[in-house]
């Protein structure tokens, strides 16, 4: 089982375009809602300083943002990821 983090914000366009690819890819993830600067500062750091979401994580690979992630997928390196 894969370790699938994503961080997201509300009314996000691009974290839930990206949450529907992982879903169709019938993957479950932890999704972490940025809330406060905390969970914020968080993100950032695990990142290497992006600041805007969402940020994905597949174990300890950080995928990057929702452009990232459906590259990954059109490349198919993302199912390779996942498997």
């Amino acid at each position: 089982m894969h370790n699938i983090i994503i961080y997201t914000k509300d009314n996000c366009p691009y974290c839930v375009k990206a949450k529907n690819l992982l879903q169709r890819k019938s993957v479950k993830f932890h999704e972490i809602k940025i809330t406060d600067e905390k969970i914020k500062e968080e993100m950032i750091a695990k990142s290497g300083g992006r600041m805007t979401v969402p940020q994905i994580f597949i174990n300890d690979f950080h995928v990057g943002g929702c452009d990232d992630l459906y590259s990954l997928d059109a490349e198919g390196k993302l199912d390779l990821l996942l498997k």
